[in-house]
């Protein structure tokens, strides 16, 4: 289960928190941010639930 942790946690910070900044500062394209997003989001809905629902 940690590398569902780490897959989730990556997506968060990277594909999600990092391209917002770097779309703030202007230095990615709005298509780029767009679709690393996407892809940001996606896999932490996939990752997630398998680790939450651990006790």
């Amino acid at each position: 289960m940690k590398i569902l942790k780490l897959i989730s946690g990556v997506s968060i910070a990277v594909l999600i928190l990092l391209v917002s900044i770097l779309s703030f500062l202007g230095k990615m394209e709005a298509s780029t941010v767009k679709v690393l997003m996407l892809v940001g989001t996606i896999l932490w809905f996939v990752a997630t639930p398998f680790w939450m629902k651990e006790e």
